[in-house]
């Protein structure tokens, strides 16, 4: 790991975007006309919760807290899967949440980097930063699951249809998966373009199917009515709490409208949101309502059953379509939050490989083979999609519990809203998902300590990074000498030679150790020295007037801060080639970049518990090299070691 390690630090470039309450502007990289961008978002940001359909009803009569299949019941359940989702996505997340926007980008950690920059030094700031980082590791729980659950309880249609398949269903579950996970590093850029096409059908179909079910028994429209959620509760309140723990999967994926907004902004997600998708689950869920208070035996598979006979087959090639590009949008998900992480200073480097010239197109070979592991484990170990669901609320409500406190701050302390406004809307959305986790943790033997294991290791792994590379900047800044007294010092004590010399430091202040062991064991300096760190802001991207500061101090000796965005590409090969301040221009040919290797070593200063020590000192072993995380030119680097205490 090279002392130029990226580290997240708010400076003149990275002035905080105002959040926008009204809903306008963004700066996301969004393109085309809205029509495209609505069926691009169909295909992307919905899969998660188009797909829950699958699964959702079944599993809340026949899961691990089964309920009568009665009118009671059965309305109840319905109208508390409408209302939630009329609670939670459309008001919490596409009216309110959406409208807190990172310069355009969304999700959990572009909205902590928004908040950390107006409550930076607050006393409970650290706690807000904590929430933001455990949301995180909980989303990479869901990552695991959800192409699970997803491309499982598509395929079990096949033992739906034909019993005497279903010792199939997991062999071809787990040949799907690995398929789909070894494509990842081609690209998906020209199979994306079906995503939109593929779900818009997806959605339509089930919509048709929904509505004709309805017409068999259209007194189940009724069930929209908020009362009949009141009244299952008032009538059997046990068991209908216990359900809230599987109703939940109505809205699984609804963090995904926020976390892809700056993928298609916020007008075509809304668009797609309010005209296709929700009357489609609507449409879907009282269909599957109806044909269970008509035939209580459909409650093995009440999707696949909606379908007539000769379309059985057609619906389970299409709902399994729509269950792969649901595992896709997740795992490119994983991928995007993976760099975002690691720009903001949470997770080691790791090599990240650009599949096209979209920025937003990477793939990271660490992450995508964790993740197939991890997945088809998940497989072989729960069998059935049934099993899994249980594993899978605890993840979802979770996340939703974690982004009400980053909302709260951002309506209370950014958006400046009045108590009297904020509070009543903030309290309904705290009320409705604590009551959805409270549930799921009921389901943590059945399977919920899954994603609680994977969200506490996680956790762990990205707070000692984060910390770990405090101290040990702080423990190099100890005995670090100001630069402008080695410049004045050194020019005249050494030979200088020919070319440029760019010594990589992860701080601005001091002298990089790479500089002192050069001019130690070499005794020569470059006819150019300079001092260059990398600064990752928060926010996702930086303007070209503001990517760079230079500052001279004679003798040919320089020091220059580069800034990113959290969300681009650290080429700083490209960055210095725009650079004209330091004397001539920078040619990778006459420059030679210097980089230092910190080796740990034990130490009895009170940093961190020797485990975690232990463990930061892997993590660093193991992050991948400066030189290909910075694109620099591999027969241009020179790496000197060093021993750091922390």
């Amino acid at each position: 790991m090279s002392e130029a390690a990226v580290h997240a630090t708010p400076g003149p470039g990275a002035s905080p975007h105002p959040a926008d309450p009204a809903g306008g502007g963004g700066h996301g990289h969004h393109h085309g006309s809205l029509g495209k961008l609505a069926v691009g978002a169909i295909g992307v940001v919905f899969g998660d919760i188009g797909t829950s359909p699958l699964y959702a009803m079944r599993d809340t009569f026949a899961g691990h807290h089964p309920l009568p299949l009665d009118p009671l019941h059965v309305f109840g359940i319905v109208s508390l899967m409408f209302w939630s989702m009329m609670i939670i996505v459309t008001m919490k997340y596409v009216t309110v949440i959406m409208r807190a926007d990172n310069k355009g980008e969304g999700g959990s950690l572009a909205l902590l980097a928004l908040i950390n920059q107006s409550i930076s030094g607050k006393r409970w700031s650290a706690g807000i930063v904590l929430l933001g980082v455990f949301a995180t590791s909980l989303f990479y729980g869901d990552s695991m699951i959800t192409p699970a659950v997803s491309v499982m309880g598509a395929i079990e249609g096949l033992a739906v249809y034909r019993p005497g398949l279903a010792p199939l269903v997991v062999p071809m579950v787990v040949g799907i998966l690995v398929g789909l996970f070894f494509i990842q590093s081609r690209g998906t850029a020209k199979v994306a373009a079906f995503f939109g096409p593929v779900m818009l059908l997806y959605f339509a179909v089930i919509a048709v199917l929904g509505g004709l079910s309805i017409a068999e028994h259209p007194q189940v429209m009724v069930a929209l009515s908020p009362h009949y959620a009141v009244e299952l509760f008032l009538a059997d309140p046990f068991r209908g709490f216990l359900a809230m723990g599987s109703a939940v999967l109505a809205v699984t994926g609804a963090e995904a409208l926020y976390a892809d907004m700056g993928h298609f902004g916020r007008a075509p997600i809304r668009i797609s949101w309010l005209a296709l998708v929700l009357p489609a689950l609507v449409l879907n869920y009282l269909g599957q309502a109806s044909l269970l208070v008509r035939h209580p035996e459909a409650l093995v598979s009440p999707f696949y059953f909606l379908a007539p006979e000769w379309f059985q087959w057609p619906l389970l090639a299409l709902a399994s379509s729509a269950a792969v590009i649901a595992s896709q949008a997740v795992i490119t998900g994983a991928f995007s939050v993976t760099q975002q992480a690691i720009q903001l200073g949470f997770i080691p480097r790791m090599t990240i490989k650009y599949t096209s010239l979209n920025a937003g197109q990477i793939y990271i070979p660490v992450i995508n083979w964790a993740l197939m592991i991890a997945v088809i484990l998940l497989v072989l170990v729960f069998e059935r999609s049934s099993n899994l669901t249980a594993a899978y609320g605890i993840a979802v409500t979770g996340a939703m519990a974690i982004d009400n406190v980053l909302l709260a701050v951002v309506v209370l302390q950014l958006w400046n809203w009045r108590r009297w406004q904020a509070l009543p809307l903030l309290a309904l959305f705290f009320a409705l998902d604590a009551a959805y986790l409270s549930a799921n943790f009921t389901k943590i033997p059945d399977g919920g300590w899954v994603p609680l294991v994977m969200g506490l290791s996680i956790f762990t792994l990205l707070t000692t990074w984060s910390k770990g590379r405090a101290l040990m900047r702080q423990n190099m800044a100890e005995g670090s000498i100001p630069f402008e007294v080695f410049a004045k010092s050194a020019h005249s004590s050494a030979a200088r030679v020919p070319g440029t010399a760019v010594f990589m430091s992860s701080t601005a202040h001091g002298v990089p150790s790479a500089l002192l062991h050069n001019i130690k064991h070499n005794k020569v300096l470059h006819e150019r020295v300079v001092v260059l760190t990398v600064a990752i802001q928060d926010v996702p991207y930086v303007d070209d007037a503001d990517r760079f500061i230079v500052k001279q101090f004679g003798e040919g000796f320089f020091k220059v801060a580069l800034r990113f965005g959290f969300l681009e590409e650290t080429d700083v090969p490209s960055a210095l080639a725009k650079i004209s301040m330091c004397g001539e221009p920078f040619e990778m040919m006459k420059t030679s970049f210097f980089l230092s290797r910190q080796t740990l070593i034990p130490s009895s200063k009170p940093g961190m518990a020797l485990w975690r020590e232990k463990l930061f000192a892997w993590m660093l072993r193991n992050a991948a090299s400066a030189m290909e995380f910075f694109r620099l030119p591999s027969n241009r680097v020179v790496e000197l070691g060093s021993q750091v205490e922390i």
